[in-house]
């Protein structure tokens, strides 16, 4: 099962520095069964890019919640036994697609590194800002949210993390 971790570029360097994703319990994102009612597809890629995209959101709001974190969601793809994540319980928009993974995981074997490029810094920065607002119920500021969502994460592989943490 590939399961999609949120970090800050912080936490990258620390899970790079450590040489894993952790300490356990680690929350991570994955195509679950509500992920797939909610979403309505069979097309597995299509589902494994909503998986990524609400690691994405997440990453977001770990951002909101670091204000010296560098303004750029990060995203570690990792390949995991279907054993190692349980489902978080409950189908809620807030948990949807959410797993629990039980034991830290080696960077090594992740499949990617998913960042958000330079041009995103502002709709990032922005959006990270207007999170609280969002989330009370104010329209502009989901708007504003919204449009971190509009750029793509560009994808990495693990050899190159140390370029990224410079």
């Amino acid at each position: 099962m590939r399961v999609y971790v949120p970090l800050t570029l912080p936490g990258l360097a620390e899970a790079h520095k450590a040489g894993e994703l952790g300490p356990a319990p680690l929350r991570a994102y994955a195509v679950t069964p509500g992920l797939r009612e909610w979403y309505v597809s069979d097309d597995l890629e299509e589902l494994e890019y909503a998986a990524l995209g609400r690691a994405a959101a997440a990453s977001l709001r770990m951002l909101a919640a670091d204000a010296d974190a560098p303004r750029k969601r990060v995203v570690v793809a990792v390949d995991v036994d279907d054993k190692a994540a349980s489902s978080t319980p409950g189908v809620d928009e807030a948990t949807l697609g959410q797993v629990t993974l039980a034991a830290a995981v080696r960077l090594s074997v992740a499949a990617a590194v998913h960042v958000d490029a330079d041009d995103a810094l502002g709709d990032v920065t922005a959006a990270a800002g207007a999170l609280e607002a969002a989330d009370a119920g104010d329209d502009d500021a989901q708007f504003t949210v919204d449009g971190a969502e509009d750029h793509e994460l560009l994808w990495f592989g693990v050899q190159e993390i140390p370029g990224l943490l410079k």
